[in-house]
């Protein structure tokens, strides 16, 4: 049974006749169930019934479903291809549904779809005379265009947000007391409220303006630690935002202020630039930009300075930025060999400096410096010594690296072997991977011994 042709009385009879199928249709299943002696004909009578219900109900469209009906293409929106049911208009001036673009945006996109212009911003105006156009269109076809659908949206503001907001960027541009506490009212709110964190991402320019009050000469004499702090912090939580992450990196003042922010201030700065860092570094092309930076030297100097504070965010920035090979020989050449190695060895955040010294292990000029310095005793004396799976199987990965590459270290293992026993029992009880690498190593030194008593 076809839709109404237009949206005069059509609906309320079609909900008569959907009622009296139901009716009917309850009858005739029942008969089936209860009566063995039903025919054939009964149930070809309720398959019947059941396709014309399924009509009428097909017959009352949803807009969701009508990408093949017939319609002005300026109702569908460009990117999902269905009729809109909130269409809102970007900065460009092109329209889309409201739910099509909002994922659009927070995919990270920040250009028009239609155009491949950058957007001024990210503002969605509601476009109400496409929306009553839509609206009549449908009504005199029958079509039921349901209610916009509005997504929960965390990153939604408030017009007073807004204002809230323009005017703490106008405070960074004045005096140092009243930077200051725009910087400070900025760090609290881009913590507490992801609306805040989006409008940064909504206006490209807010972020030089945040920045401001650190390129000038204030901060060559560095009087205002509490401002320099805010202000870093600040980008920290701005950072969280992924579709601020490429934002953030790309302006040319960002990594150079986090930088010499990792050189110099209080250690609260110093480990939120590093924990900055590490956001960033979510994305591959961060990395990158990172890497070239000279970042990895001022994080290896902090890691090598030890405060507790920063400890954890500067392994994580070291390990995120170590996933692509580029920074592992940036980061080899900046003296990451020796400094984990140092702090292996006073048994500090054994977890996160492994698993950056077995990433390193994968690159020749590290391997050579842990030989050189001390790598395979210090290793060993780890694996016997921890009760972490994951850190056994890091330190056997790393000398079975290391043993390989240079033959005259295996002598140390065989003393290991000899008094503690410690790769076999790794070969047993280890991890599938450490079981694998210390059975290779066993393999290599009874092929040693082999040959030692044949010769």
């Amino acid at each position: 049974m076809a839709k109404t042709a237009d949206g005069g009385g059509g609906g309320g009879g079609e909900a008569v006749r959907v009622a009296e199928l139901k009716r009917e249709l309850e009858r005739v299943v029942r008969r089936i169930v209860e009566d063995e002696d039903s025919g054939a004909e009964v149930v070809d009578h309720a398959k019947e019934m059941l396709v014309a219900l399924r009509e009428l109900k097909v017959g009352r469209k949803k807009v969701g479903s009508l990408r093949s009906v017939n319609c002005p293409e300026e109702f569908r929106c460009p990117i999902s291809k269905e009729v809109m049911r909130d269409p809102v208009i970007v900065s460009t001036g092109q329209t889309y549904d409201r739910p099509s673009i909002q994922k659009w945006l927070k995919a990270g996109n920040r250009t028009c779809p239609l155009t491949q212009q950058v957007l001024s911003h990210k503002i969605l105006t509601p476009n109400f005379l496409i929306r009553e156009m839509i609206v009549k269109w449908c009504r005199t076809r029958g079509i039921e265009l349901s209610d916009p659908v509005h997504c929960i949206d965390e990153d939604s503001v408030s017009e007073a947000e807004r204002e809230h907001f323009v005017n703490l960027l106008e405070k960074m541009e004045l005096s140092i007391v009243e930077q200051k506490e725009a910087a400070k009212e900025l760090r609290s709110l881009t913590k507490r409220m992801p609306s805040f964190r989006a409008l940064f991402g909504e206006s490209p320019e807010a972020i030089p303006i945040l920045l401001n009050p650190l390129c000038g000469k204030g901060l060559q004499s560095r009087p205002h630690l509490d401002l320099q702090e805010d202000v870093i912090t600040t980008l920290l939580n701005l950072s969280i935002h992924d579709s601020n992450k490429k934002l953030v990196a790309e302006m040319p003042s960002v990594i150079p202020l986090l930088l010499d922010a990792l050189k110099s201030g209080t250690i609260e700065t110093r480990s939120n630039a590093a924990a900055t860092l590490f956001t960033l570094s979510a994305l591959d092309s961060n990395k990158t930009l990172i890497g070239k930076s000279g970042a990895l030297k001022p994080l290896i100097d902090l890691l090598d300075e030890g405060h507790p504070q920063a400890m954890t965010d500067v392994a994580s920035a070291i390990f995120n930025l170590c996933i692509i090979h580029e920074n592992r020989a940036r980061a080899v050449r900046d003296g990451a060999v020796g400094v984990i190695l140092k702090k292996i060895a006073s048994n500090v955040y054994l977890d996160e400096l492994l698993s950056i010294l077995a990433m390193l292990s994968s690159h020749q000029k590290a391997v050579e410096e842990m030989g050189e310095l001390g790598a395979v005793p210090c290793l060993l004396g780890v694996t016997r010594e921890t009760s972490c799976a994951r850190n056994k199987e890091n330190c056997i990965a790393i000398l079975h690296t290391i043993c390989f590459s240079d033959r005259t270290k295996f002598k140390e293992l065989r003393e290991e072997e000899t008094l503690y026993g410690t790769i076999s029992d790794l070969a047993r009880n280890g991890t599938s991977r450490a079981k694998r690498k210390a059975n290779g190593i066993l393999e290599r030194l009874n092929r040693a011994m082999n040959l030692t008593y044949t010769a």
